[in-house]
């Protein structure tokens, strides 16, 4: 079934990850999640037309399958995340960035299963802002709270995925929440509103209400700096969300639809460099 919610011209869905037999991968390879996959099940029922590829960690520092995934979607409408470490060249950033990456991810909320580390951060945030990127974090609420004062030295921006993974019961209460806060107040941070799941405890069945009150108090601090994710195939579900749904569920956290309009067009646009 297609959303309920119309997606306005230029939507864009910011976070998803495509898997391709054809390029090495060490871990479960997820099938029916290429881009052809994903323009059929998710473009076609949400409606949106922009896309941001972020390299699955089965693939390591390799990042063929974003950049292919970048052309099949098309390089016009769609950015890539990569996963770099610090022996990555200059050549190789410039052919990156030519292929549309404009950030890279430190996914370090399970460190025992990164390809990356918190000592790679600062260095590789200097040389990819020169590029205009990002560093993308997927860490815990607690990691976040460790290392705010890296955070704070990092001269790139900065985004946090899947609503800064605030965990329940304590949500917006988490000390986080006030590191977070503090850097998008100060023009610097961007943060996505996806993966609500993640760390609900009330699940698919109740809308994922316990996450609301998070969802809105970052609606109500930075609405500027927000942008909106799918984070399709779900690989951390067994039973996959509806999508559909998902979609809607931003209509319910964004009651203004000019907001809603900057967080899926504007905000993007301007993040990704479209």
């Amino acid at each position: 079934m297609p959303a309920n919610t119309p997606a306005p011209p230029l939507a864009c869905d910011a976070h998803m990850h495509v898997y391709d037999a054809r390029y090495p991968h060490s871990g479960t390879l997820v099938n029916g999640a290429n881009a052809d996959d994903y323009r059929r099940e998710i473009q076609a029922r949400i409606g949106t037309t922009r896309t941001v590829v972020v390299t699955p960690r089965i693939y390591g520092v390799d990042n063929r399958v974003t950049l292919d995934a970048i052309r099949q979607l098309g390089a016009d409408r769609t950015r890539g995340v990569a996963v770099l470490r610090p022996d990555v060249s200059d050549a190789d950033l410039v052919t990156l960035h030519e292929g549309g990456i404009r950030g890279i991810r430190f996914t370090l909320y399970t460190p025992v299963q990164a390809v990356v580390g918190f000592d790679m951060v600062e260095s590789l945030s200097r040389r990819v802002h020169e590029l205009g990127w990002h560093v993308q974090l997927h860490w815990t609420a607690a990691q976040v709270v460790e290392h705010e004062a890296l955070l704070r030295r990092l001269p790139s921006k900065i985004v946090f995925d899947h609503l800064a993974r605030l965990p329940l019961p304590e949500g917006i209460d988490h000390p986080a929440f006030g590191v977070v806060r503090s850097l998008l107040d100060g023009g610097r941070a961007w943060l996505k509103l996806s993966g609500p799941y993640l760390d609900s405890r009330v699940g698919e069945a109740q809308r994922y209400s316990d996450m609301d009150r998070a969802a809105h108090a970052w609606v109500n601090a930075a609405p500027e700096r927000l942008v909106w994710g799918s984070d399709w195939p779900h690989t951390t579900e067994t039973a996959k969300p509806d999508d559909a749904a998902l979609f809607d569920l931003l209509s319910h956290w964004v009651e203004n639809p000019a907001q809603r309009r900057a967080i899926l067009v504007d905000n993007p646009a301007r993040l990704y460099d479209f």
